[in-house]
This record gives structure tokens, C-alpha cells and sequence, in this order.
């Protein structure tokens, strides 16, 4: 048995596939093929169903296959350990990060991350919380910055701030006379929504009790993927909709007369860096995580008189 054939095995339970496979583990379909077979050969069974398409990884296959996954995990912390001698931090660092957060957090990230680790290979997706958790776990992603808690014994999570929610209000909204709100003051507005999926849209319907008003008059959800595009449509259709406060940064003084903001406790989401239980990168991570927190507002990092929105998928 050795750490090729482990990593290959890994790659079919993966893609599902002995041609993809090969792939992306840049050797050809018989040579993974060819290893695969040995390594069933030496423990007396089969790992992979191949009379089936795609590729079925077999009940006995499948105990296999995860301890692979754990095997791999711990062999790359003999990198980490050198790089924790020498004192250096490189290599790929694989992020997963929510699309409600990424486009207002990153940016500036990358910039000064880059600056101060320039041998690190940042590679940065924006995916649904989802979509993240599944990558997490199949070794895709290193880390993901999400909104939590995920109640999920597999992933570990750090916490990192406490991002407030604002509403952004039409002018022709009753509420745009307020001057701050309670969040049942939207109850009978109307709302825009990201779509299903999105962990957001399930906050944002915790914070105004809105499941239980969809029966009201003049009540309805448009949903989309963009926080912009929620912004948009209240600035055309009227209405009200939910921000998370970082993607008001960069407002103009006509944009944030229209920004809300809610009383004492203000409903916040907690944004964490999540990892597996048996992750590896631990310095890289952990600068990623000291970087964050230099530039969050120093309010974001305490739940003081803040209620925290739990997820919902």
C-alpha cells in the first residue's frame, strides 16, 4: 500500500470516474487503473463497483476511501512541520467564502495577505455555505469563511467578528421616516430575499418573523443571488431589504440615507473561518484569521447586546 494508490483511490471516490481521475492526478487512466487493482489485490477486495456508471465505491470501499482521506491529511502535516522549524509559511491555501461576504472582505484581504506571504498560492472560490462544507470535507478546500454556527461535528469552527445587519429602505416606505427600526417593523413590507441556498435568506427571515406574515396583504419575496441586486430592486420597486453592513462601506451619502439601522440588540450574523477537524496549513490559516481581524471594525468583534441569527440553509 502506498500513498499514490491511497490518493488515487480518493480521486475515483471523488469524480466517480477512472478517466477523471487519471486527470487530475495527471497520470493516464491505465496506469491509476493499473495501481488501483494492486492495491485491491493486496487487501482482498474490492474498493470500487465497475460494472456501474458512474464508478460505485463499494460499502467496504467506502471505510477505505475515508480512511484514505485521513491517512493523506496526516501525511501533509510532515510539511507543516518543517515549515513550522523553518519559519516559513507557503504553498497553495484553498478558500472557500460565502458570496454575501467575499466581494466586501476580500478585496483588501488579498492585497495586504499577499503582501506580507508572497509565497503562499492563495486560490479563493465563492460558494455557497453548502456547497463549502461538501468541499471541506472532500479535501477541495483547505478553509472557508462563512457565517455560523453550522451545528456540524466534522467541521471546526473560529470564530472571527459579528457582522451587523441593516435595512436598506425606499423612499416611499413608511419606514424610511424612522430613524432606526425593530425588526417586526418589516413584517408587512416588501421584502427581497436572496434565493434558497443562501444561509442569509434564512437570517434575514429570523430577524423580521417574515415565515409568518407571507399570508399579508401587499407581502412578497423576489429572490435572487446579489446583495446588489437587492439594493437595486428596492431602489426601482420600493420596499425594504437586509445587508449585511460590511457591503455599505462604500455607500455615497444619497446610498446610506436610505440605510437603516435596528435597536439594541442589533441582529448580527457571527462570521467564522471553518476547517476540518483534522486540517493541516494551521500557520497559514491562522495568519489568514490574524489578517482578517486587522482590519474588522473593532465593534464587529464582540456579541455585546447583539443577537446572533443562527444559520438556516
Amino acid at each position: 500500500m502506498t500513498l499514490v494508490q491511497l490518493e488515487y483511490i480518493v480521486a475515483v471516490d471523488t469524480y466517480k470516474s477512472f478517466v477523471s481521475a487519471a486527470e487530475k492526478c495527471f497520470v493516464t487512466q491505465p496506469t491509476l487503473s493499473m495501481q488501483i487493482q494492486k492495491l485491491e489485490d493486496a487487501l482482498g477486495v474490492k474498493i470500487f463497483d465497475r460494472s456501474r456508471q458512474p464508478i460505485i465505491t463499494t460499502e467496504v470501499g467506502e471505510r477505505i476511501v475515508q480512511q484514505a482521506r485521513v491517512i493523506l491529511t496526516e501525511s501533509k502535516k510532515i510539511q507543516e512541520i518543517i515549515q513550522v522549524e523553518k519559519g516559513e509559511i507557503s504553498g497553495e491555501l484553498k478558500l472557500g467564502v460565502i458570496p454575501t461576504l467575499a466581494p466586501y472582505l476580500m478585496p483588501d484581504i488579498i492585497t495586504i495577505f499577499m503582501q506580507k506571504y508572497p509565497n503562499v498560492q492563495l486560490q479563493i472560490w465563492e460558494h455557497t455555505t453548502e456547497r463549502i462544507i461538501q468541499e471541506l470535507k472532500q479535501g477541495f478546500l483547505d478553509c472557508g469563511i462563512l457565517s455560523t454556527p453550522l451545528h456540524e461535528s466534522a467541521i471546526e469552527e473560529i470564530p472571527l467578528f459579528y457582522e451587523p445587519f441593516v435595512a436598506y429602505v425606499s423612499e416611499k416606505s413608511d419606514l424610511y421616516k424612522k430613524k432606526v427600526l425593530n425588526p417586526e417593523d418589516i413584517a408587512e413590507e416588501k421584502l427581497w430575499l436572496l434565493n434558497e441556498g443562501h444561509c442569509m435568506r434564512g437570517q434575514v427571515l429570523s430577524i423580521c418573523s417574515y415565515k409568518h406574515n407571507q399570508s399579508s396583504a401587499g407581502t412578497f419575496a423576489y429572490n435572487t443571488g446579489s446583495v446588489e441586486t437587492l439594493k437595486r430592486m428596492v431602489d426601482i420597486n420600493s420596499g425594504v431589504t437586509i445587508l449585511p453592513e460590511l457591503s455599505i462601506a462604500d455607500y455615497d451619502e444619497d446610498q446610506l440615507s436610505h440605510i437603516r439601522y435596528f435597536k439594541s440588540p442589533e441582529p448580527v450574523r457571527e462570521i467564522s473561518i471553518v476547517t476540518t477537524q483534522n486540517y493541516v496549513k494551521k500557520q497559514a490559516v491562522t495568519s489568514l484569521k490574524n489578517e482578517i481581524l486587522e482590519i474588522i471594525p473593532e465593534r464587529f468583534k464582540t456579541k455585546k447586546k447583539k443577537e446572533v441569527m443562527g444559520f438556516e440553509l
